[in-house]
């Protein structure tokens, strides 16, 4: 076809393991349900208190490993936040209608 080639749009998928995670999603996963898992096994549960803080490290890496449309994960997202914001602050100069040579109106 006019010697054309596409690349198909998910050709990163192939590169995921399972075709949505990477080493390190399941890793953090795979730690965060082994801490609850011992958790539970030591813990008596005994209220709704400790039963939800119990849980809660397989929830919150669940959450983060969580796959996100237009990015990869939450995990991601948060990282991404955390540089624009405080790794690498930008500064905007102010040249909008009203700018008078450095000052504003």
């Amino acid at each position: 076809m006019y010697d054309n080639y596409l690349i198909p749009a998910n050709t990163k998928r192939g590169q995921l393991l399972l075709g949505m995670f990477r080493l390190f999603d399941l890793l953090l996963f795979g730690g965060g349900v082994l801490v609850t898992l011992l958790l539970v096994a030591f813990l008596p549960m005994t209220s709704t208190f400790v039963t939800i803080l119990v849980v809660s490290p397989a929830i919150i890496t669940g959450f983060l490993v969580m796959p996100v449309p237009y990015y990869h994960n939450m995990l991601n997202i948060i990282v991404e936040i955390y540089e624009f914001f405080f790794v690498n602050p930008r500064e905007y100069e102010w040249k909008g209608w009203c700018y008078r040579g450095g000052k504003r109106k």
